[in-house]
């Protein structure tokens, strides 16, 4: 199950097939465009236009594991000029998906989702290569970590032996049928922090880019197990839910001061899941009915890291539809607006294109112009800054023509990303 689809089971507690590529390959792309027609750009505004372009377990690339050097480069460049035909200007990459990496690090292994064998050389530099042809597009390329899933299973043998996994087992728990490393410990952020800013000294990447995954989704009847090291560092807090929280902002500080000291230019953003937490819980929090909240279930003050500055960007999850009771997108997006104004901060929203013409998704989704709605809407809150689209593979294929209806209605000229 993806993480979005999870997020969806935990929350409830123009338009032909051929979509946005057909469109905009019938109107020639847009490179040649006045670009001094947008009037937001005009403005020097900015807005962002993105799409995540996710690897784990080869979602949207590559198409398979095992494919040659060759296949796994065309594929991806295809991919970056669907961004350019359809008016996007960044494209966030999915580099490290499970304590992994998609270039050359000494820190971790090569992932297993290009070869289909984990630490096996593809031949090639798939994030180098990512940032050279994306910036010779005009893209922005955002280079997406995870930084605490170790696997999508949970036996140690199978990874490879020289993983840091296995080399330091103390660091590893295995919860929901997965492993984790342990954020409780400082010796593991140290060390992702190191895993995750060796790409950031080799490459020119525009921002370093986290999804919403800190302490992992509960798992009902289950225990995520950091007795020894909450044992250990816990002492000064209130509970153990405040020291789980302490642990996050204190990942998320050090790595904003670690990114602008190893490349000023780039920035931190995150996309969390789309609720702080409900108003019945916290006055502060949003009129929804989550059955997750990040605050007390993934241990992450999303709304604090915004209101104190510590990110550059925030682009939340609002993945479901104007209307739906648990979680109103008319009502969330003015929330998170509310939170950054007067921030540093720029708020970009998440957007579930993958839930386009899904029939197992609300009547609403299976309007191709939901989606535009939802960025019409947006144009009310000039906190919101531009919007990111999941993913990659709907963004070409449009089955509904949902993103050919973005573009038609929003992104007719091209446009910058904020700075």
């Amino acid at each position: 199950m993806t993480r979005r689809a999870f997020a969806g089971v935990m929350l409830a507690g123009l338009t032909t097939a051929g979509g946005a590529a057909a469109w905009a390959a019938t109107t020639g792309g847009g490179e040649d465009e006045d670009e001094t027609a947008e009037p937001r750009r005009r403005a020097g505004a900015g807005e962002l236009r993105g799409m995540w372009l996710s690897t784990v377990a080869n979602r949207d690339w590559p198409s398979r594991t095992g494919l040659t050097a060759a296949q796994q480069r065309t594929q991806l460049l295809a991919h970056l000029d669907t961004a350019v035909r359809c008016r996007l200007n960044t494209v966030v990459f999915q580099v490290r998906p499970t304590a992994d990496a998609l270039w050359p690090s000494p820190y971790e292994p090569w992932s297993q989702y290009l070869t289909g064998v984990q630490g096996k050389d593809p031949g090639w530099d798939p994030l180098g290569t990512a940032v050279e042809e994306a910036h010779a597009r005009g893209l922005e390329l955002h280079a997406w970590f995870n930084p605490y899933r170790i696997a999508n299973h949970a036996d140690p043998a199978k990874l490879i032996a020289s993983h840091p996994a296995r080399k330091h087992p103390g660091w590893v728990v295995p919860y929901g049928g997965k492993l984790y490393y342990n954020p409780g410990l400082p010796e593991v952020r140290a060390f992702v922090q190191d895993a995750m800013l060796d790409a950031v000294k080799k490459y020119a990447v525009d921002a370093v880019h986290w999804d919403d995954y800190f302490y992992p989704y509960p798992v009902p009847g289950e225990a995520f197990d950091d007795d020894a090291a909450y044992a250990k560092y816990g002492g000064g807090f209130p509970n153990r839910a405040a020291w789980r929280r302490d642990n996050t902002d204190k990942l998320v500080r050090e790595t904003a001061a670690r990114v602008k000291k190893t490349r000023p230019a780039t920035q931190f953003g995150i996309s969390p899941f789309g609720v702080w937490r409900n108003a019945a819980t916290d006055s502060l929090g949003s009129d929804t009915q989550a059955g997750v909240q990040t605050y007390d279930d993934l241990y992450a003050d999303t709304r604090k890291w915004v209101r104190e500055g510590w990110i550059d960007y925030i682009c939340p999850q609002i993945y479901w539809n104007i209307g739906f009771a648990a979680a109103d997108y008319a009502k969330l997006l003015p929330w998170w607006a509310k939170v950054a104004e007067g921030s540093r901060t720029k708020l970009y929203v998440g957007e579930a294109l993958y839930k386009a013409g899904d029939p197992a998704q609300p009547e609403a989704w299976q309007a191709p112009a939901e989606l535009s709605r939802h960025l019409t809407l947006a144009k009310e809150h000039p906190q919101a800054r531009g919007h990111v689209f999941f993913a990659a593979k709907e963004v070409r294929a449009d089955p509904t023509g949902a993103m050919a209806r973005v573009i038609a209605d929003h992104y007719k000229q091209p446009a910058k990303p904020p700075r």
